[in-house]
């Protein structure tokens, strides 16, 4: 495949990393990038994308390299695509579609296959007139999995019919997860969510600090569907920690939509432990792009840890220039364990703790709810005595009813 930008502001290096992720973007899908180009302009041109010699040039990149698809550097409108397709005469795909792409053969579960076909019908729907040509000449490839292999004799009612379906499926599969949510809720036991950019390192900081055994692999949006597990702090307290999809600059609106409902394990979290790869040429940039999906799905109101992963391959000066422009984070490396015993400290700190004040003697023969007490709650002062072991805590209301219960 060729790739295809339009630089209309920023600087030209920024360009050439948006470019570079492009084509990790490609092969991550499953192909091989033979030529890139790069035009600057004002703005894309509103018919063609690029200028129309600009297309002539691309047309002759793509005879000479044997090309069958032009992937762009932004979203089409259908026109654009229309008429781009008939210069280079092979199919042309836009940014948006190659990372539907990329979750459609990422979803595992019947929740998030359901996810990303919804998005891609919602995506699909005002340009079925527009890709007619090109998937008559493709048989396979990026843009053919699945609800693309049937778009030709899908007309519009029939995918607002499946959209509507798969609306109601989701809607169904959301009532379980939220059912989980609120039993967890009703156990004070606090929730952590992971989030960051795509390929930082959230799935392998899940395994560091709960041994979970999550798949684990060096590429653009492995994990899809999230993973909740149980963890302790330091101190012992228990709470839920999450992973979630990975996001990623200008994430497609079709799924921040589509994955509204798997994002609200971010949303009705109490903490958001978001993950940065501090190795990447512009950090800076993860953090923007992420917390303007946060923004998106109302969580930025949130509690927020940014977490520097893979200290041990990044540059040392990149590392501190961070955490001195962000105070409140730390660095940490989930491939060695570095600073794995300050996060957990950190994120201690950070957790919500119960309302309740108390201070109470529980005999030695009720451990079970010393133990309760130290698992929920806060515990201020702790002295051990012939009665039984006086505790001055702050507790959910619950324990507190449970201990006034045993004083009567």
């Amino acid at each position: 495949m060729v790739l295809i930008g339009v630089w209309v502001n920023g600087t030209l290096e920024a360009e050439e990393r948006s470019m570079a992720e492009l084509a990790l973007l490609a092969k991550t899908a499953g192909s091989q990038v033979l030529d890139a180009l790069i035009q600057r302009r004002d703005r894309p041109d509103p018919a063609t994308f690029i200028g129309s010699g600009k297309l002539q040039e691309l047309r002759q990149i793509v005879v000479a390299t044997g090309a069958d698809t032009v992937v762009c550097n932004g979203e089409l409108s259908p026109g654009q695509l229309r008429q781009m397709e008939e210069v280079v005469m092979v199919k042309v795909v836009d940014r948006t579609w190659l990372i539907l792409d990329i979750f459609a053969q990422h979803a595992r579960s019947r929740e998030g296959k359901a996810q990303v076909a919804l998005a891609q019908m919602q995506y699909m729907l005002p340009r079925l007139r527009g890709w007619g040509a090109a998937l008559s000449r493709q048989s396979g490839g990026i843009g053919t999995r699945g609800p693309g292999e049937t778009k030709l004799e899908t007309d519009r009612r029939r995918i607002g019919k499946s959209m509507a379906k798969l609306r109601r499926e989701i809607a169904d599969m959301e009532k379980s997860r939220t059912t989980q949510r609120q039993a967890r809720r009703k156990a004070n036991v606090p929730s952590v969510a992971i989030t960051g950019y795509t390929n930082a390192g959230k799935s392998s900081l899940l395994n560091r600090i709960t041994s979970a055994g999550v798949l684990v692999e060096n590429a653009l949006f492995a994990t899809l569907d999230p993973t909740v597990r149980q963890a302790r702090t330091s101190t012992g307290r228990e709470f839920t920690l999450s992973d979630t999809v990975g996001f990623v600059r200008d994430l497609p609106h079709q799924l921040v939509e589509a994955f509204r409902s798997t994002l609200e394990e971010v949303s009705a979290s109490d903490l958001i432990l978001h993950v940065v790869d501090g190795s990447d040429p512009d950090p800076e940039g993860q953090i923007r792009a992420v917390r303007e999906v946060l923004a998106e799905i109302d969580a930025t109101h949130l509690p927020e840890l940014i977490v520097f992963n893979k200290a041990d391959i990044a540059d040392p000066l990149t590392i501190d220039e961070m955490l001195r422009k962000y105070p409140d984070s730390i660095a940490v490396s989930a491939a060695t364990g570095l600073n794995i015993d300050l996060l957990l400290q950190a994120v201690e700190a950070k957790l919500p703790w119960p309302q309740v004040d108390i201070k109470a003697t529980i005999p030695y023969d009720r451990g079970e709810l010393l133990a309760k007490v130290y698992r929920e709650g806060q515990v201020l002062s702790r002295t051990d005595t012939e009665q039984g072991t006086v505790v001055v805590a702050r507790v959910p209301q619950s324990i507190a009813a449970a201990i006034e219960a045993m004083d009567v």
